[in-house]
């Protein structure tokens, strides 16, 4: 088979050599973030666990896998794409996103843990 045909059939890759979807990577990616749109609502509306606490925990993980489908599924990222460059780059904006996250925590903590306290009397005229 030449590369002429391969190309007008629908080959799955770009010239790079990186992959790009097929109508099946799309149908599980599109599933997949139904479900994982569609859990959390159910968690929450029905009360499962009774712990608001367990319920967050389990939405922002039930959050960070559905990060992951959309990643793979639609965004095509993988260790393989370009070099692992695409994964670097993932890997550099992670890590910037916990820096400044963190750090404005931790400002935010100190500020309020540094600011003088108001007595009762001073804080009824405060607006």
């Amino acid at each position: 088979m030449s590369a002429t045909s391969e190309t007008s059939h629908g080959a799955e890759h770009h010239p790079g050599g990186e992959s790009h979807g097929s109508l099946r990577g799309y149908v599980i990616g599109f599933l997949a973030s139904v479900v994982l749109t569609v859990i959390p609502f159910w968690l929450v509306m029905a009360d499962v666990t009774g712990n608001s606490l367990v319920t967050a925990l389990l939405i922002m993980e039930l959050g960070v896998a559905q990060i992951l489908v959309h990643m793979y599924y639609f965004l095509h990222m993988n260790s393989s794409s370009q070099g692992g460059w695409t994964l670097m780059a993932l890997i550099f904006t992670v890590v910037l996103v916990l820096i400044t996250l963190i750090g404005s925590m931790w400002v935010m903590h100190h500020l309020n843990t540094l600011m003088m306290p108001m007595s009762a009397d001073h804080m009824r005229h405060v607006p």
